[in-house]
């Protein structure tokens, strides 16, 4: 069975602008497509997300379609920039509106996010990556995600003002093997849950 992967953009950037986060994505998405897995960004700039605790928000929300496109997938990455050391506010709007959707169930009546597994990408000028992403998985982990081994994936420049990840040309064997790592860990997994899902005792969420 082909797997399917979702990767949410938390840029500030709109539209074609460029995003060093998408450009770190893309290098994942690369070994993605070699492994014949589907695989779409979303830039969530671009969508009317509504501020909310819940699935559907209503009128103007357009989260529904995003989480739609989850529910449908097998991994889920959450990319972001790094503002003040901390993940983008959008990024953090998805992710309370993930929290939101958790209480839908499976036909096993677990988490609809169940035998989902997930990762983060991280990229910015000075530090704060595994802060970011320590935020990030834990909260994926937190609603039923299963984050494998080592699927933090970052680059952070020099302290203050200078070159991002797209200036240096994308040469960083560092963030190329955490790249790899993330990929393939994320892929084995995802097989491992299409053939042998976690089995519903002592984790539905009626009961």
């Amino acid at each position: 069975m082909k797997l399917n992967a979702i990767i949410l953009n938390g840029s500030l950037k709109h539209g074609d602008e460029g995003s060093n986060t998408e450009a770190l994505v893309n290098e994942v998405i690369e070994i993605y497509k070699k492994e014949n897995v589907n695989a779409e960004i979303l830039r969530l700039s671009d969508y009317n997300i509504s501020y909310g605790i819940a699935d559907d928000m209503g009128k103007g929300d357009e989260w529904p379609q995003i989480l739609d496109k989850i529910i449908n997938a097998d991994i889920l990455i959450i990319g972001t920039p790094l503002w003040l050391g901390e993940k983008s506010s959008i990024a953090t709007l998805a992710i309370e509106r993930l929290y939101g959707s958790s209480s839908i169930t499976n036909d096993q009546g677990q988490s609809i996010f169940y035998n989902k597994v997930g990762g983060a990408v991280v990229t910015g000028n000075e530090d704060g990556a595994k802060h970011a992403a320590t935020s990030i998985l834990y909260s994926l982990s937190h609603i039923g995600f299963t984050i494998p081994p080592n699927v933090d994936a970052y680059w952070v420049g020099e302290a203050g003002p200078g070159p991002s990840y797209m200036d240096i040309n994308y040469e960083n064997e560092f963030t190329k093997k955490h790249v790899e790592l993330l990929a393939y860990n994320t892929i084995h997994l995802a097989r491992m849950f299409n053939k042998n899902p976690i089995p519903n005792e002592g984790n539905q969420l009626n009961n």
